[in-house]
């Protein structure tokens, strides 16, 4: 009975020999193709649009050539200014109010006088000029951007091509400030020349003068593509990416489209999602034990009383976000129509958002960071181009799309965070590697706001050609 047996096992065995290496290798495939799918990187389609008037031509190429650029004014353009600065009339303030209630009409009363009696524009446009100026049509419509190459580049070292954009209610006039500081940084004892950039400053469609798109929907992801467009058609395949607010928003889309051809991106603001149960909970035990869901001290003291911070702050400095994501045109017609209620909309941003304390401040503390030169040539370059409500309806167009502002795919390409103490709300880096996956540097900066370029240049510079230099060293 017991060789009779011995057959049949011995058939058992031989089964089990084949079947179970084949169930460990299907198992086995499996895991790693699930692994591998987890791993995956996703991409945002990078597509393509039209933003021309009218349908899009069915023959004939899109003109691509770059063609030089010069800003120009006129006497009946500055004639036309100083009319409307004269017939301004103003609502006198509440005793006592600062700029708790907006932009207090008594000290924009002096800046008005100002403008109306010492601004030189005509010497403005000449600054604006000095750097040199292109235009190209991309998708229908004209892209202005500066390109600033270095005047010298020591012996041996690579000069590496960088795209900063601008956000709202700024422009490419924010970077006018560190674009010598990143183009020629020895000059400016800021390395030893081995980090030198060639910078280019492009004006999101519908600001200054980049032409307005003229079709519905134009997002951050249509300027991400057509910003690719504009690197790849001055001859760059690989690059770096700096930006803030819009800009940030922009030059990460950029980096999720075509992760291959951005070698480095560096923000000094950072969108992402704070919902979820597992935010919730970093955000209670971050009060009492910041250690244990990795918080820093600092990131504490930035961050709480978190209601305070990250509700209330925020409430009171987004009224102009909710109606500029609604309904843009009816305010925007006043402020194209008014210089004055331009400059009260556009510089009391420029009051709060680079410090908070700014509120309690009749003057709104501008011109303790800026001069009023600098400050109402940013809001010439809205009034002389009436960009102000194709600038506002950029909000329109991303929110009712994306109301989060977050993309699903997350950012593989090598990161660097500048976080300024003064921003309108703080992301440690905790919560920030959650999205952003190949953070290299995370930088705490020691003072500054949301105009980063424009009110701490050298700060940002030195973070930037800390973060390249990193990046060059993988």
């Amino acid at each position: 009975q017991t060789i009779s047996c011995l057959p049949r096992s011995f058939e058992y065995s031989q089964k089990n020999a084949v079947l179970v290496p084949a169930a460990a290798l299907g198992i086995g495939g499996m895991l790693v193709y699930w692994l591998r799918s987890r791993h995956k990187i996703k991409t945002i389609e990078m597509g393509d649009g039209w933003w021309g008037s009218g349908e899009r031509p069915l023959k004939g190429k899109e003109d691509e050539s770059i063609r030089p650029f010069k800003i120009e004014t006129s006497d009946k353009e500055i004639e036309d200014l100083h009319r409307r600065l004269e017939q301004a009339r103003y609502a006198p303030p509440l005793e006592g109010a600062a700029f708790h209630y907006g932009f207090n009409s008594s000290y924009l009363q002096k800046v008005v006088a100002y403008w109306r009696n010492e601004f030189d524009w005509h010497k403005q446009v000449e600054i604006l000029n000095k750097y040199p100026h292109f235009q190209t049509t991309i998708e229908g419509i004209e892209i202005h951007f500066i390109h600033v190459k270095p005047s010298y580049v020591p012996h041996g070292r690579a000069v590496r091509p960088l795209l900063m954009v601008h956000g709202w209610p700024g422009s490419f006039y924010e970077f006018y400030k560190i674009i010598p500081l990143l183009t020629e940084p020895a000059r400016h004892s800021l390395n030893e020349g081995d980090v030198v950039f060639e910078v280019i400053c492009p004006s999101i469609p519908g600001y200054g003068f980049s032409e307005a798109p003229h079709q519905k929907g134009f997002d951050t992801i249509a300027t991400a593509r057509i910003f690719h467009k504009l690197m790849n058609r001055l001859g760059f395949k690989e690059y770096y990416l700096q930006g803030g607010d819009w800009g940030s928003r922009i030059t990460t889309n950029m980096a999720q489209m075509l992760p291959q051809s951005v070698k480095g991106l560096h923000l000094n603001l950072i969108f992402i999602s704070r919902q979820g149960l597992r935010r919730m909970l970093s955000v209670i035990l971050g009060a009492y034990v910041p250690w244990l869901v990795g918080l820093t001290r600092e990131d504490v003291r930035r961050t709480y009383p978190f209601i305070q911070k990250n509700v209330y702050d925020l409430l009171r400095e987004s009224g102009y976000l909710h109606i500029q994501a609604t309904k843009p045109d009816t305010a925007g017609c006043g402020l194209n129509d008014s210089p004055v209620g331009l400059a009260a909309y556009i510089l009391e941003k420029f009051s709060t958002w680079t410090d908070k304390s700014f509120l309690h401040k009749d003057d709104g503390g501008l011109e303790s960071k800026y001069s009023l030169d600098e400050l109402l040539t940013n809001v010439m370059i809205y009034w002389v181009t009436s960009s102000i409500v194709s600038s506002m309806r950029f909000y329109k167009e991303n929110f009712s799309k994306d109301p989060g502002l977050t993309a699903d795919s997350r950012v593989y390409v090598p990161t660097g965070i500048a976080a300024f103490p003064q921003e309108l709300a703080h992301t440690p880096r905790a919560w920030a590697k959650e999205f952003f996956k190949n953070i290299i540097t995370y930088s705490y900066m020691p003072r500054g706001g949301h105009f980063a370029a424009f009110e701490e240049p050298k700060l940002l510079a030195q973070d930037i050609i800390h973060f390249v230099r990193k990046v060059e060293q993988l």
